[in-house]
């Protein structure tokens, strides 16, 4: 059983910024990719994507202002986010993917970041 719950989303004016983390419960955290979506009409788009290994992934509108990291200790992993624009309000998901021979995706709740002009 994996269970994923975000925090740290609130409402900021333009250019603030916010630190979103997830907590992760999961014998097996350090074997999972981990990202970070949110939630557009129909669909959830990636915003960043950390793997098990370390690399890292980022959406072409994050324009350098988002960082993701993990700490395999705490199970946990963050997205650092500045420089944050109207167009950035939404709820955001933390998601854990397991291959390894499966396709197993795991989702929290989400968190709601709303950016004001």
């Amino acid at each position: 059983q994996v269970q994923l719950v975000e925090s740290g989303g609130g409402l900021v004016q333009a250019g603030g910024s916010l630190r979103l983390s997830c907590a992760v419960s999961s014998r097996i955290f350090s074997l999972f990719d981990m990202g970070w979506y949110r939630q557009a009409p129909g669909k959830r788009e990636l915003v960043a994507r950390i793997t098990s290994s370390g690399g890292k992934n980022y959406a072409d509108f994050v324009k350098g202002r988002f960082t993701i990291s993990r700490d395999n200790a705490k199970n946990t992993v963050s997205l650092q986010m500045s420089s944050l624009q109207p167009e950035d309000t939404a709820v955001y998901f933390c998601n854990a993917h397991f291959g390894r021979g499966r396709d197993d995706n795991y989702w929290g709740q989400g968190t709601q970041v709303t950016v004001s002009s």
